[in-house]
Order: structure tokens, then sequence, then C-alpha cells
């Protein structure tokens, strides 16, 4: 009989028993702490797990994220690098992602949040507004969920531009890669959002000389990682009017604390990290897919490169 570990500070651990036991009923499923003899454990299902604990589990066979990234294992310094590591990848999370993205991106574009306080002041007047096609839209970050958002984004009429570390091809996108496409692609764009992996290269990427490179008053839309961010740089962005609004889904400390300054700014959005909300009745076939090829023998799903961390 398989046993799992499930640790996480951010989902319904119920709803996980429920969701991945009514497809695989012979599953010993155990949630942290109460995990028993740590020797039985073959695999981890697990969101922010603690420094060392994956490498307490001496028979484990393999790690499933509760996101789509993986960041959050690989922070773990004692991280065994023999057990293979999968994210989830699933149309659902894609959609939720993409609406979430794409309702920013309108309200910025529409200059929803000037409305907003317009309404407040009960003031009746009309701001300049372009259409979609003369607004640059640019998305760092072309993966699964970056091109998904893109694609979409173009599909409403955004002139929109992508950027990723090797030359990735989306439908309606004009692509740069690397060091050598960034500036350009930074140059052109309007509304910049950031779907990103978290890695040793992107972390702190959104720092006061990347900002420095959009033309002022460009807006910031972050779903990717609150790593990618140096914050005290995008206030002082905003501040000083570089930065004309940002909507923000991730943050370096979650929950974000009471005393920062993003809760109370005038020009941000803040949501507590939901632009894809990880659902079990949507995710669970991969994790019971990957334990039946686990063992089966068979090669699993969803394999991160763990020199790349994602």
């Amino acid at each position: 009989m398989p046993t799992m570990l499930f640790r996480s500070n951010a989902d319904r651990a119920d709803w996980w028993r429920e969701t991945v036991m009514g497809e695989l009923p012979e599953l010993d499923f155990r949630i942290w702490p109460d995990a028993g003899e740590l020797a039985d454990i073959d695999y981890a299902l697990v969101w922010k797990p603690e420094t060392g604990l994956l490498a307490s589990l001496p028979n484990l066979r393999a790690i499933f994220s509760l996101g789509a990234g993986v960041d959050h294992i690989f922070a773990d310094a004692e991280l065994p690098k023999h057990v293979p590591v999968c994210r989830v990848i699933n149309p659902n999370m894609a959609l939720r992602m993409r609406e979430w993205v794409v309702m920013q991106t309108l309200m910025h574009h529409r200059r929803h949040r000037e409305y907003d306080r317009q309404q407040r002041m009960k003031v009746w007047q009309e701001l300049p507004q372009p259409h979609a096609g003369e607004r640059k839209v640019g998305m760092m970050g072309l993966g699964e969920l970056g091109g998904d958002a893109a694609r979409y984004l173009a599909m409403l009429g955004f002139d929109v531009a992508g950027w990723s570390r090797t030359p990735r091809e989306v439908e309606g996108v004009t692509g740069y890669h690397g060091a050598d496409g960034l500036d350009a692609f930074l140059a052109r764009t309007e509304i910049l959002i950031c779907l990103l992996p978290l890695t040793d290269a992107t972390r702190g990427i959104v720092n006061r000389g990347l900002l420095a490179k959009l033309p002022r008053g460009a807006s910031f839309i972050n779903a990717g990682r609150g790593g990618h961010v140096v914050e005290a740089d995008l206030l002082a962005a905003l501040d000083e009017g570089d930065i004309s609004e940002a909507s923000l889904d991730v943050f370096q400390t979650e929950p974000l604390p009471a005393d920062s300054r993003f809760w109370d700014h005038p020009q941000v959005t803040v949501t507590p990290h939901i632009a894809a909300f990880s659902d079990p009745r949507a995710l669970v076939d991969q994790v019971v897919e990957n334990i039946r090829r686990d063992q089966a023998g068979d090669p699993l799903i969803n394999t991160v490169d763990t020199g790349r961390g994602y």
C-alpha cells in the first residue's frame, strides 16, 4: 500500500485527502505533523515544506508540488537531490491564471483605478483611452501559464511581446529572449506582466534598474513569485511616478504583513496569492497518475529539470 505525506500551510488538507483517496482509496494519506513512521512515506505532496522535512523521509520516491511553481521546494537546502520533483500542469490552472492576468491588464488599460477614485469624489470625467491595439503589453515568462495568458491577451487585440530565457514561439506574440533581448523588450512595454519561474537567475530581476527601462508611467503586474521583485525598488518607482500602478498577487513574505505599504498604497492592487488557485478536483489526476506510474515502474510525468529549477 503506497503512503503519502501531505504538508501545506495554504491548502485544505481535508479537501486533498478526500479528492486523492476518492481516486486511489488504497493510499495511506497522512497529514503533517501526524506522519507516523517516516520510513513508511513513499510520496510527498507539499507546498513550502519546512527545511529538512523531505530529507527526513528515508524512502521517499517522488515529491509533488501543490502548485505550478517548484521554487518553494528547491529553497530547501537539504532537499534530497536524487528524488524526482513533479509540478502540476493543468488547463484549469492556466484558465484561472489567464482570467486574473486578463482582468488586471484590462483594469490598467481602461484606467479602472482612476475611475474608482473619480467615483469616490463624485467626478464625472472621461479619461483619454487608447484602443487595445495601441497598448503594448509585455509578458516576462512564456511557459505554460505565461504563454497561455500572452496568447489570450493578443486575441483581445493587445500588441503583445514576450521575453524568455530561450527563444519561444507563441501565436500572436512578438518574441524576445536572453540578456540581449531584454532591454528592447522593456523599452516597448507599457504594461509589464511577470510570470517567470523563480530561479537563482530571476530572483530580484524586477529591480530599480529594470523598472527604469520601461516607459515612464508603465504599469506592473506580478503573479509569478514575490522573490522576483525587490519590493523597496517597486515602491520607490511607484512613489516617484516611474510606475503608475501595480497589481500584485505574490509577495516576499506571505501572508503579506499588516505593516506592508502595499496594503494602503493608492496605486497598488493586492490579492492574496489566488491568481491560479490549486483546485484538487482539477489536479488530482496528475498526482494519482504519477503514483500509479511509479508503482508500475514507468517514468513520471511533469518532472522538473533540477539543474534549471523548473
